[in-house]
């Protein structure tokens, strides 16, 4: 894969409180693209970082509708990727990709 189709897979780190909780069980949040399947986030972080992957678990949380000024919108839908890394590897997610 090129990187520029991992760059399309792999959004941004997601940059929680939960996140941060879920980082001291060696495990890693991404925002991902809303097509990306769990293989091709895989091959992705791996191939980003260099690091070894043991499991992906993905979540799609649904737009929600919001009011500004009595004005409705749409939020976007937004699939977040849960990577849980394998023992001895870790992704500094507070450096830029």
């Amino acid at each position: 894969m090129s990187m520029e189709k991992n760059y399309d897979i792999i959004r941004s780190p997601a940059i929680t409180e939960k996140a941060t909780l879920l980082s001291e069980a060696n495990q890693v949040v991404f925002n991902v693209a809303l097509g990306a399947s769990k293989p091709e986030i895989k091959k992705a972080v791996e191939e980003l970082f260099s690091v070894k992957v043991k499991a992906v678990n993905t979540i799609v949380r649904k737009g929600k509708t919001k009011r500004f000024r009595g004005i409705r919108g749409q939020q976007s839908d937004v699939k977040k990727a849960i990577v849980t890394l394998e023992d001895g590897q870790s992704i500094d997610v507070t450096a830029s990709l």
